[in-house]
C-alpha cells in the first residue's frame, strides 16, 4: 500500500519550475530521505506531498486520498488526522508546557492515536511534561515537536530538515526516534535533509536536481550519500 504517490507532479511560481513532472510512489513503512541542492526542488516536494502546497499539475495521493482537488477544509482535516509534521524551526508555543503541545492536534479535533503520556515516554520526555517549552533546549523542543508529531497515530510524518538546527549528537537522537517510529510503529517518514549522516539512517535515498528526481535507490552509508549528493549537484548522478 503507498502512502504518498506523485504522479507526474509539476510546481511553477511564475517562470520558475521549482517541480518538473515527478513521479514518486512511497510504500507504508518506509524511511525516505529527499536530497539535492538548494533549490533543486526538494522542499516543494515535500509541500506538494503533504498537501501545504498545490501541484501546477499532476496527481497527489496521501493515505489514500487525491488530495489534488480536495476542498481545503477536507485537506486540512486529512492532515490533522493522517499527517505528522517536524520542522527545523520546532513550531512550538513556547508559554504552553510540554505536555500542552503535545496534545495541540487534540484539542484541535484530531482523533488521539494515543495518549501524551505514552508519546512523551517514547521520545523520553515524559518528567517534563510539565515544564514550559520555552526553558528547553533545541534537542528537546524538538523531541516534544515529534511526540507532537506522532500523538494521532499519523500514516506519515513529513520531516523537513529537524536536525539541522541541533548537534550532531543530539540530531542523532533526533534520527533514532523517527527510526524507531517508522520500524516499531509503522510510520512512513519522508524526511528533507541536506545531512549526508541524516540521511543515512533511511531506508530510501532520493536525489533532486533542478526539479527532476535523477537518483533513487537504497540508502548506502554517509560517505557514499554524500558523494551521490556532488554527483546530482553536477548532473552525473546515476540511480
Amino acid at each position: 500500500m503507498s502512502v504518498v504517490e506523485l504522479d507526474r507532479v509539476s510546481r511553477r511560481y511564475g517562470a520558475v519550475t521549482a517541480l518538473d513532472s515527478v513521479s514518486l510512489t512511497i510504500p507504508a513503512g518506509a524511511f525516505v530521505a529527499v536530497m539535492g541542492a538548494t533549490g533543486s526542488g526538494k522542499s516543494t516536494l515535500l509541500q506538494c506531498a503533504a498537501g501545504l502546497d498545490r501541484p501546477s499539475s499532476g496527481t497527489v495521493r496521501l493515505a489514500g486520498q487525491d488530495i489534488t482537488r480536495l476542498r481545503e477544509r477536507r485537506l486540512s482535516r486529512l492532515r490533522r488526522d493522517r499527517v505528522g509534521f517536524v520542522f527545523q524551526s520546532y513550531n512550538l508555543l513556547s508559554d504552553l508546557t510540554v505536555r500542552q503541545n503535545v496534545l495541540l492536534p487534540v484539542r484541535l479535533g484530531a482523533r488521539s492515536g494515543r495518549s501524551a503520556d505514552d508519546a512523551l515516554h517514547a521520545v523520553g520526555l515524559h518528567d517534563l511534561r510539565a515544564r514550559k517549552v520555552g526553558a528547553l533546549s533545541g534537542g528537546q523542543r524538538q523531541r516534544v515537536a515529534l511526540a507532537r508529531a506522532l500523538i494521532t497515530g499519523p500514516a506519515v510524518v513529513f520531516a523537513d530538515e529537524p536536525t539541522g538546527a541541533l548537534d550532531p549528537t543530539t540530531g542523532g537522537q533526533v534520527l533514532r526516534l523517527l527510526r524507531e517510529a517508522c520500524d516499531r510503529d509503522g510510520v512512513t517518514v519522508v524526511m528533507v535533509t541536506h545531512d549526508p549522516a541524516a540521511a543515512a539512517w533511511s531506508d530510501r535515498l532520493v536525489l533532486l536536481r533542478a526539479g527532476r528526481i535523477v537518483a533513487d535507490s537504497p540508502s548506502p552509508g554517509a560517505a557514499e550519500i554524500a558523494e551521490r549528493l556532488r554527483g546530482a549537484s553536477s548532473g552525473t548522478a546515476v540511480a
